[in-house]
């Protein structure tokens, strides 16, 4: 049986992201990829955000490992995509989204600091050989399988905290 969890923890310096269940014990943790550029909340900063968020809207329900999704919509395979000379972004999305909604005001909510309108994802990614190391774009990438298990541990509307 799949652990429920109530809280995500990101600590950028480790590239971990962290499942906390009601007693901050970690239930399970995974490695993942932040930011090439940092931590930071300012709109077109391509660094991580920092504070309090909530998964929004989850993406990707019974689509297959390696999905690739263009703006938030599944397209098919990497491979299909690239044999039928699809144009692929730099940032390929796969597997599954889950979507970041700021909490705090101010700091990543609201304004040039808005974490959804940034479109800040946990996502899955075809650079899986990055992962552990920062090289997003302001996203948390993770391998396909971890995000898939990930996905399947959380609700919408549970916590995410980020910190450096």
């Amino acid at each position: 049986m799949i652990s429920r969890v109530d809280i995500i923890l990101i600590r950028i310096s480790e590239q971990r992201l962290y499942l906390l269940d009601e007693k901050d014990n970690v239930l399970i943790d995974y490695s993942i990829s932040t930011s090439l550029y940092g931590a930071g909340n300012q709109k077109d900063s391509y660094q991580t955000p920092l504070g309090l968020h909530c998964i929004k809207e989850k993406i990707g329900d019974g689509m297959p490992e390696y999905e690739v999704f263009i703006g938030r919509k599944p397209q098919g395979q990497l491979d299909d995509l690239i044999a039928n000379n699809v144009g692929l972004s730099e940032d390929i999305i796969t597997s599954r989204i889950l979507w970041l909604e700021g909490l705090e005001p101010g700091v990543n909510k609201e304004g040039d600091v808005d974490s959804y309108e940034r479109y800040i994802y946990i996502h899955g990614t075809v650079d899986e050989e990055s992962i552990g190391s920062p090289a997003s774009h302001g996203c948390i990438r993770m391998r396909n399988r971890d995000v898939i298990d990930l996905y399947d541990r959380v609700d919408i509307g549970c916590a995410v905290k980020i910190v450096d």
